[in-house]
């Protein structure tokens, strides 16, 4: 086990968004990262290589369905867990054949939220290669 706990990007186009879950997961012993769209996470990506994403859905510019399409070209969809208004089931069935890992609906639940995230990492299966 390495002494630190994995990095989790979040990628969400509202401010205060971003800031709860960087407060939420740095307290949880998590690394985090932030980004304020799809063209800027996917470049996060690249550089801090996360171990997960947590990604709005709805984003101006490149919304979470395209940005969640480069990161599957990038190999890491099954990285993603998306961050969905409640209601957007189309959306949602959109991003699990993308393979995203799963999904929350807005406003979450943050314990919720962060058990979903510790099952998904300690599953193994949002660890780097």
């Amino acid at each position: 086990m390495s002494e630190a706990k994995a990095t989790i990007l979040v990628i969400d186009d509202q401010p205060g968004i971003r800031r709860l879950l960087t407060e939420v997961l740095a307290e949880e012993g998590y690394g985090v990262e932030t980004a304020a769209n799809g063209f800027e996470g996917i470049q996060k990506v690249k550089e801090a290589m996360p171990q997960l994403i947590l990604m709005d859905m709805k984003m101006p510019g490149m919304d979470g369905i395209e940005t969640l399409r480069e990161l599957k070209k990038m190999g890491q969809a099954d990285k993603v867990i998306m961050m969905t208004a409640y209601g957007e089931l189309e959306l949602v069935n959109q991003a699990r054949e993308l393979g995203a890992y799963a999904y929350i609906t807005k406003p979450f639940d943050i314990i919720a939220l962060c058990t979903i995230i510790r099952e998904q990492i300690e599953s193994g299966a949002a660890t780097s290669e």
